[in-house]
């Protein structure tokens, strides 16, 4: 089982417990998301209660993420995107703690499944959907009509529909597909180099020295992953920065 690359990604029950039928057990992707949300409060805690007039390296990485997003908004949104800030930065940070963290041995990635991913976007699009509505009313189903010729409209029309109401399934396949794909070649390669290396031990121990191949390919690619870690937070609260300037701007900003 150990050698399974798929076996990283299996819930389990750590606590079991039903309600009215229903499996509501304390699992390891639970206590992993409460590890998350709790290694990034206390990373912004400690940073915001040791401020000094030279910055520390953890106040420098603290302010720097702050900003970081700050600017992200108001260059997809504007000055009015920046109401939601609070929601963008704690989306942003989720699945900056969920993705890094989920590279550390014997750890658990929340955002390599599609259950936690699609909820994010859900909460994402759900908040699209009630912004539009507040501030525009019923005019904001003019999202729906692009500027185009009367006689294309009835093509185009369905088409913006569907494109919208496909955003929650791309935003949610695009984070947990990457987590998915990254985790699982990882785990690949590591079985590699221990039957490479278990191969000392065997008639043949000159397969040994092979284990060095798959070793690199696995420093690599954990580079790699920490790259695309950083890249998807990112890719996620701009597309919702993108998201939430069209639902406050309509078609003027586009």
């Amino acid at each position: 089982m150990a050698m399974n690359p798929m076996a990283q990604f299996e819930v389990k029950p750590l606590v079991s417990l039903h309600i009215g039928g229903y499996d509501v057990s304390f699992t390891n992707q639970a206590l992993w998301m409460f590890i998350v949300a709790g290694a990034a409060s206390l990373f912004f805690y400690a940073a915001a209660t040791r401020k000094s007039l030279v910055p520390s390296r953890m106040q420098s990485m603290a302010e720097l993420s702050y900003e970081f997003v700050s600017d992200m908004i108001h260059s997809a949104a504007g000055e009015a995107g920046l109401q939601f800030f609070p929601l963008i930065f704690t989306i942003f940070t989720f699945v900056l703690f969920s993705n890094v963290l989920g590279l550390i041995p014997g750890s658990f990635t929340v955002t390599s499944h599609i259950a936690v991913t699609f909820a994010l976007a859900a909460v994402v699009v759900l908040t699209v959907i009630v912004t539009g509505f507040l501030k525009h009313g019923i005019g904001f189903l003019k999202l729906f009509v692009p500027k185009a010729p009367i006689y294309l409209l009835f093509l185009l029309v369905p088409i913006e529909i569907v494109s919208f109401l496909t955003r929650p399934v791309s935003l949610s396949v695009r984070l947990f597909a990457n987590m998915l794909a990254g985790h699982t070649m990882l785990k690949v390669f590591a079985a590699f180099v221990i039957a490479l290396g278990a191969t000392l031990v065997t008639p043949k121990p000159w397969f040994a020295p092979l284990a060095i191949a798959p070793m690199f390919l696995i420093v690599a690619i954990t580079a790699l992953e920490i790259l695309v870690a950083l890249l998807q937070a990112y890719v996620f609260a701009i597309l919702t920065c993108i998201y939430l300037n069209e639902a406050l701007h309509l078609h003027e900003h586009h």
